[in-house]
């Protein structure tokens, strides 16, 4: 089983992929409710976004209940960090919950992809997010050929150590504040945003999106799912685009 949490269909991409290749199934963590479950010689591969040099906030609560049971004591699990800048201590912070539960991890990777945080990342520029996407297939191609060989390490590049990443988490402790996040008179009320938000943070209240929570994942799912662009991170967002991967035509 492969799970994953996309936000804006890269780590999809990346989950199907592998489990084209390896014949698995490739579960989002979103509304996934069950345990995890491996049969004999199944593997077990998480796949997930780095958020400021570390886990979404989502998939920390994610992996914190759920339960893995496995046939096998000593299972293949692999983790895979998607990243624009830096994957940080993402698949330490991961290796970490996983350890937790009782089962080590086999094998680390990171796969440099768009980076999709627009508040600081201009992603108007179609030539180059074709040239990283392409980029991104054979590092994809790369980690598929190592967990089908069940190889185990640590592939993780450009990682950074743990006490600055927890540090640097820290400071970006108030990125994630709803406050940041506004609507223009672009807004048609088609309420998409309230629908895809992983830890529904958004109320639609007079045929407005409404954040009813102080904070959120702040992964900008809503931003770049709204179809009118109407969505903002304070005034940092309007000039740089919105992004989907262009493999992945739902992010259900």
């Amino acid at each position: 089983m492969i799970i994953y949490y996309s936000t804006t269909g890269n780590c999809k991409y990346v989950a199907n992929r592998i489990a084209s290749k390896t014949r698995d199934i490739a579960k989002s963590m979103i509304g996934y409710n069950d345990s995890v479950y491996l049969e004999k010689d199944e593997s077990l591969g998480i796949v997930v976004p780095v958020h400021f040099w570390g886990l979404p906030t989502f998939v920390e609560g994610f992996l914190s209940k759920i339960n893995i049971i496995s046939e096998d004591k000593n299972p293949y699990i692999f983790l895979i960090a998607t990243f624009g800048s830096s994957p940080g201590y993402c698949c330490g912070y991961l290796a970490d919950l996983i350890e937790s539960k009782g089962f080590g991890v086999s094998a680390k990777f990171s796969i440099l992809m768009v980076d999709t945080w627009t508040p600081v990342f201009n992603l108007l520029n179609e030539d180059k997010i074709n040239k990283k996407t392409l980029k991104s297939d054979k590092q994809i191609g790369d980690v598929i050929s190592k967990i089908e060989r069940k190889e185990p390490g640590d592939f993780v590049k450009r990682k950074l150590p743990k006490f600055v990443c927890d540090i640097f988490r820290k400071i970006t402790t108030s990125y994630r504040k709803t406050s940041h996040l506004n609507v223009d008179d672009k807004c048609v009320g088609c309420g998409l945003c309230r629908k895809s938000c992983p830890v529904k943070a958004i109320d639609l209240q007079m045929k407005k999106p409404v954040w009813v929570k102080n904070e959120c994942v702040m992964c900008l799912r809503c931003l770049h799912l709204c179809p009118k662009f109407a969505i903002q991170y304070d005034n940092k967002t309007q000039n740089h685009g919105q992004y989907l991967n262009p493999h992945i035509s739902s992010l259900d």
